[in-house]
């Protein structure tokens, strides 16, 4: 019988380390190396155990720093309360260690804490601006970063005025920086900031012309070129390069109903999900499976609700980075894949340009060209997509046969309300324009003056978006001689009271170049007429599409004088306003343009050939 032999355990990597951080001895920097190791092989929790054991038993000067590195990896495990605990120790250890105090601002940011988080970034920019011919580059970009932050946190608050200011000062430190100037220019549209474009610090008109997000260069002008240059520039510095092959290459075999997904964040109280509720539920689900990929706020509205119930299958995507959420899609299977949300706040354009699906297309969510590579078509009409247009798209249009909106019919409408409960006048001609105020430009405002101007008694009734866009239309006016009273401001209301007070309304004038989308189709509903100025760019003729299908071609008009002579035409005679709305309301809902269940197969018909041909080629 062979004897046995015995060994001592050979203690494990982890134990080695912890024993090695319990004798005190180990100085900061084989700390480092230490939990380097165990980063990089993706044992975060160890590491930050490391550092922990490491604090418990060591006296150092640099305390400091393994607390602000451990907190950076416990904010990286979404473990906020404890983060926020070790930044605060580092910064008991070391008041001026700034790059902790900008961390703790984000840990409480994100535990809802707004006012301890803007308070903790504004300490980091006292502590960190830059003094003149200053040599410390890292100081300044971290009051860059502050600055920013405060910026952005403040404009989400509706704090339009401070988050411009310190935008202002983020670009007079450093100019050159395509996010904060994007940010800014949308920041006066929002707040009716005329004239747009004015010199700060070293940044020039012109530049801030040139880095205009795609979105706000919609409000801007009707140049498509410019359009163009502004999506193919966001997508040049935003968007990943790859060479992979498309994804739905790899993806099952397509066969049976065709499989179509919406791709979107706004499938919610939003005017996408306004439109669309109906369009989802009236797929045939014979020829077509419906699947939703969708990241939007869980806002608890019987929109919501309904927007969820209309497809067969919903997968929420938004903790899903682009690449895992692209893979989904194409596993799935899915034919076409409609993204109803372009370049607009919160879209996931690297999802589209990874390829999931055979037929990619752009619809509602942003009326212009995307220029997302992967994304071949937009669907359109050829009243707001003419011929002309289509040198400056990357897409190519589907063309349907009447209009390219659809629209829900099904939406609740309030008790009618009476012009004195929102301070109109019982008798006083009263244009409306409901439409977000970043969509108002300076000429076009001047012009709805002119128009008050000629027409006595006449009101112009807008929605009250923020206080300060109320006072710069105020003064606005004012320098046309028109009175305060005679800008009307609506509050936000409910949706069946909002579409009720349509009915308060005499004549709805149109923003340019940014056009009603959403707006338009609902005062045509309610029985509204509008006048339209249709220009060069798609986003400048939905509005005038609309009119078209609803048999009112001849409120759209092709130059801003005579928009202006039209609005004043029909403002003089109020029997021609009211002979527009009897149209309206006695065959306006039976037009083209709201018989929804044509229209939707209308849509189906191009993207089933679309799909057919897609898999006929595989």
């Amino acid at each position: 019988m062979s004897a046995t032999t015995l060994t001592a355990p050979v203690a494990s990597p982890a134990e080695a380390d912890f024993t090695r951080l319990r004798s005190g001895a180990c100085p900061l920097a084989e700390l480092l190396e230490r939990t380097a190791a165990w980063q990089a092989r993706g044992d975060d929790d160890t590491a930050i155990r490391l550092y922990a054991e490491w604090l418990a038993h060591t006296d150092s000067p640099f305390r400091h720093v393994a607390l602000f590195n451990q907190g950076t990896l416990l904010a990286a495990r979404q473990r906020d309360p404890e983060a926020e605990a070790a930044y605060r120790e580092a910064l008991a250890l070391l008041p001026a260690f700034s790059q902790a105090r900008l961390n703790l601002g984000h840990a409480l940011e994100r535990r809802g804490d707004t006012d301890g988080a803007l308070a903790e970034w504004a300490r980091v920019v006292a502590d960190t601006r830059p003094l003149p011919d200053d040599a410390r580059p890292e100081q300044r970009e971290l009051c860059l970063h502050a600055l920013n932050n405060l910026a952005r946190l403040n404009e989400q608050l509706r704090r339009f005025d401070v988050a411009e200011a310190h935008m202002v000062d983020s670009l007079t430190i450093k100019p050159d920086q395509f996010d904060v100037i994007q940010h800014y220019v949308h920041i006066r549209q929002k707040q009716c900031e005329w004239p747009l474009y004015r010199t700060v610090g070293e940044v020039t008109p012109n530049q801030l012309l040139l880095g205009t997000s795609a979105l706000a260069m919609l409000s801007v002008s009707d140049d498509p070129a410019r359009q163009l240059m502004a999506a193919l520039r966001f997508v040049q510095e935003k968007l990943p390069r790859t060479n992979h092959p498309p994804l739905h290459t790899s993806g099952p075999r397509r066969e049976g109903r065709i499989r179509i997904g919406y791709l979107s964040g706004d499938l919610a109280m939003h005017a996408v999900g306004l439109l669309t509720a109906e369009l989802f539920e009236l797929h045939d689900r014979s020829r077509f499976e419906t699947f939703a990929f969708c990241w939007s706020r869980e806002d608890g509205s019987p929109l919501r609700e309904r927007l969820l119930k209309s497809f067969e299958h919903v997968y929420r995507i938004g903790q899903m980075d682009d690449t895992l959420a692209a893979r989904l899609i194409a596993g799935l299977g899915i034919d076409v894949l409609i993204d109803l949300q372009g370049l607009t706040n919160g879209a996931r354009p690297a999802i589209l340009a990874l390829r999931p699906a055979p037929v990619q297309v752009s619809y509602l969510g942003f009326p212009g060209t995307c220029a997302i590579p992967g994304v071949d078509w937009i669907i359109a009409d050829r009243f707001v997509m003419p011929e002309a247009l289509l040198p400056f798209h990357t897409e190519r249009p589907i063309y349907l046969p009447v209009c390219y909106q659809v629209s829900d019919r099904q939406r609740p409408v309030g008790a009618l309300p009476t012009r004195a409960q929102y301070g109109l006048p019982e008798d006083g001609f009263v244009y409306c324009s409901f439409n977000n105020n970043f969509k108002f430009t300076e000429e076009v405002f001047d012009s709805w003056m002119r128009t008050l101007a000629a027409v006595p008694g006449s009101v112009l009734w807008l929605l009250a978006d923020n206080d300060w866009t109320r006072a710069n239309l105020l003064a606005r006016a004012a320098q046309h001689g028109i009175a305060p009273e005679r800008l009307v401001f609506a509050p936000r209301v409910a949706p069946r009271d909002y579409l009720a007070r349509f009915a308060l309304a005499d004549l709805m004038l149109d923003t340019f170049p940014y056009n009603a989308g959403t707006t338009a189709s609902d005062a045509l509903w309610m029985g509204l007429p509008i006048v339209t100025l249709a220009g060069r760019s798609y986003i400048s003729r939905m509005a005038g599409s609309l009119l078209t299908a609803v048999g009112l071609p001849e409120l759209i008009t092709e130059t801003l004088a005579d928009y202006e002579r039209l609005a004043i035409a029909i403002g003089r005679s109020p029997g021609r306003a009211r002979s527009y709305r009897r149209y309206l309301e006695r065959d306006g809902r039976q037009s083209p343009l709201f018989d929804m269940p044509e229209r939707v197969r209308e849509l189906e018909d191009a993207l089933a050939e679309l799909a057919l041909t897609s898999r006929q080629a595989a």
